[in-house]
This record gives C-alpha cells, sequence and structure tokens, in this order.
C-alpha cells in the first residue's frame, strides 16, 4: 500500500464564480495525480482558498475544500493554519495570476503572506504554474522575492514572466518555465455535426470589462471602447447567414454583478434577437465542453480562450493584461489583439482574418499543443521529484 502525501492547494478554489480558477484547481489536481503517480506516493488534496457561494464543482474522494478568510490569514490557529500544518508540501497557484500589485495592496498582501506562513511553518512551497507581476511598487519586489527564494521550485506559465522573475532576482535555479496548466483540463467532445450546417462561432464577453472595471471608469486603460466594440463584433456576425453565435460566459456570478459575463450576455441578447446565450455552467469541464463545440472563438477571459485553443478551436484572445501574450506567444501562436493598444479597428480585422483562415488557425494550435505536453510533462517531472523528497 502506497504512503499517502497531503498536498495542500493554495489559492486552488472548486467552487469559484471565476471558472478559469477552478480550470485552474482541477487541471493542476490531475498533474499533481499524475506526479504522484510517478512518485510513488498517494495524493490527498486541500483545496485552500475562499467560499464562493456556488455549490461544488462535483466531488472527487482525493479532494477536501479548506476554506478560509482574511481574517484568518494573521493568526496562529484557523482553517488556514490548521490546513498548512496537515499539509506535508504546499502548491500555491496564485489564482493564476494574484502574486501581483496591479490589483491593490490588499490582494498583494493576501497572497503574500500565505506564503510567508508556509516557509515559517518549514514545509515545502511550490509556486505552480503562473503569471507572477507586474510589480508597480516599491514594497512589492523585496517581499516578492523573499518568498521565492525560498520556495523549492517557482513556474512562470511563460516567458515574460520568466524574464521578469530574473529581473527582480529570483534564483534562477528556483525556475522552471511551463505553461497554463489549464490545458490540461478535461472536456465531453462535442458530437458529430453534418457538414454544411451553420458555422458555430463563440464570443466570451468579459462582464467586468463592459462595466469598465472595478472602478468603472476603464480600469484596465483598454485604448477602445469596449462595449462598442463588441456590439459591432455581435453585429457582424449575427448577421451572417452562414453563423450562428453563440455568448459564452466564463465568469458567472449571480451575487457580483460587475465581474459576471452572464448578465452582460443576457443584455446583449435582447439587443440582437437570436443570438444564443450558454447556459449557467455548474463548473469549467461543462465550460470547456461547450467552449469545444464551436467552430471559432474570441474573448477577453484568458482561461474561456484557453479552453478553445486546448481542444483544438480556432482562436483570437481579446488581451487586455500581459498575460494573454505571455502564455499564447510563448507556444508560437500569435493571433493575440491587444485591447490596451490596438484600436477597435485593427482588433475587429484580426478577428474577421481569423475567422476566415480558421484551418490555417487550427493547424498553428496543433503545432503548439506539442509544446504544451513538452513544458507540462517537465512540470510533472520535477514535481515528482520534490515529492520522492518527502
Amino acid at each position: 500500500m502506497t504512503r499517502t502525501v497531503t498536498i495542500a492547494l493554495l489559492w486552488h478554489s472548486m467552487n469559484s464564480d471565476n471558472l478559469g480558477v477552478g480550470a485552474l484547481t482541477l487541471s493542476n489536481a490531475e498533474i499533481l495525480r499524475a506526479a504522484a503517480a510517478k512518485a510513488g506516493v498517494t495524493p490527498h488534496f486541500l483545496a485552500m482558498s475562499w467560499q464562493d457561494p456556488r455549490p461544488d464543482y462535483g466531488t472527487w474522494a482525493d479532494i477536501e475544500n479548506l476554506h478560509f478568510r482574511t481574517r484568518h490569514i494573521p493568526g496562529p490557529s484557523g482553517p488556514l493554519a490548521e490546513g498548512l500544518k496537515r499539509a506535508d508540501i504546499v502548491i500555491d497557484i496564485g489564482g493564476g495570476d494574484s502574486f501581483a500589485d496591479i490589483y491593490g495592496l490588499k490582494r498583494f498582501l493576501t497572497v503574500w503572506a500565505t506564503k510567508l506562513h508556509t516557509i515559517r511553518m518549514g514545509k515545502p512551497l511550490i509556486l505552480s504554474p503562473q503569471t507572477i507581476g507586474p510589480f508597480d511598487t516599491a514594497y512589492a519586489p523585496p517581499l516578492a522575492r523573499w518568498a521565492m527564494n525560498r520556495s523549492r521550485l517557482v513556474v512562470s506559465r511563460d516567458a515574460p514572466t520568466t524574464a521578469f522573475l530574473e529581473a527582480i532576482g529570483v534564483r534562477s535555479d528556483r525556475v522552471l518555465e511551463a505553461t497554463d496548466v489549464a490545458m490540461r483540463l478535461p472536456h465531453d467532445a462535442p458530437a458529430p455535426r453534418p457538414e454544411g450546417g451553420l458555422v458555430r462561432v463563440g464570443l466570451n464577453v468579459s462582464g467586468l470589462l463592459m462595466n469598465g472595471g472595478y472602478t468603472k471608469a476603464n480600469q484596465f486603460g483598454l485604448k477602445g471602447d469596449y462595449p462598442a466594440l463588441i456590439r459591432r463584433i455581435i453585429g457582424r456576425f449575427h448577421g451572417r447567414d452562414d453563423v450562428e453565435l453563440h455568448l459564452v460566459g466564463h465568469v458567472q456570478s449571480r451575487g457580483i454583478a460587475v465581474e459576471d459575463d452572464h448578465r452582460a450576455n443576457e443584455a446583449l441578447a435582447k439587443e440582437f434577437p437570436g443570438v444564443k446565450v450558454s447556459p449557467f455552467f455548474t463548473s469549467p469541464i461543462e465550460a470547456k465542453s461547450y467552449i469545444a463545440g464551436m467552430d471559432f472563438f474570441m474573448g477577453a477571459r484568458m482561461h474561456a480562450t484557453i479552453a478553445a485553443f486546448s481542444s483544438r478551436v480556432p482562436v483570437v484572445p481579446m488581451a487586455y493584461s500581459r498575460k494573454f501574450a505571455g502564455v499564447f506567444g510563448t507556444l508560437g501562436y500569435n493571433r493575440v489583439v491587444d485591447c490596451k493598444s490596438d484600436s477597435d479597428d485593427e482588433i475587429l480585422a484580426r478577428i474577421e482574418e481569423g475567422f476566415a483562415n480558421r484551418g490555417q488557425l487550427r493547424a498553428e494550435i496543433d503545432a503548439a499543443l506539442v509544446k504544451v505536453d513538452v513544458r507540462l510533462d517537465r512540470y510533472t517531472d520535477l514535481v515528482a521529484e520534490e515529492l520522492s523528497r518527502l
């Protein structure tokens, strides 16, 4: 009988309204199961993060939810401390891109403090594939560097993050460059469809960008008018007789309106009768299975576009931060448009070009997915080595 190893999955969530965070959780658990098998151990996971109101994505015998709140972070007791005490090793994914200061002081210190506790308890710490930075304040780089240089492994998911880590003084022997673990999220294959039917086009509309960010004042510094651009895209595809247009949410929140893609999609569907709106998904796997049924896709939620990309759907990601170009560009897929630097006309032209050349985009994706496997296999092997040392 193999030995059981308790793995704390820090900043992983089994019921986040952001299905991208959920995709990271389920995918990383799948990868870590493979690493544990290589190491000859049996994993038991503690998924540690906030608790959102929605039901869990499902039940897995080896995954236990352990929720905490901000007030639990400073103290020596409570769910966070108890989870870290139980853990043999801590795998921290930082919610994908939250180990940065662009979201404010509170979030940075919250994410950093959990690393501090892990290190002070003497627990081996691995930072799973994620975007790290930017750090635009004076306090963030030394604090982040301190934590990362005391980690067993820091895994970036793109070349810009790797270069950033080097620039702020993270030891190179601690760093591995992989890619986004959500590339390994399982899904159901779409049902076969007859030849000559309508072309299914999926558009992920970010409710957050439709609302101008949390500040409601173009928080992310987009060059154009995002709501107007979305309406132009819908009008362009909805007006075609050969297209069936689907508006697909990937952050679906009944409680936080400013973030909710689903509300934005339903409002747009009233303006454009006949446009289809995706359901309120129960899990990231259900969302990816829906997206996999598209013939062409575009969107501003990165993990919605990763769901398309990793299921071989031709996709044009619509970036609002460097994480998009980092993940896709590192894999040699250069179809990303940049909403912070490209005009609405330029973005629309790139989308139309991608739609017209769907076969070429799929060939480029197939070539990139070979690199995905190499990078994630290397991550799996290094984690297996760490598990073997426990």
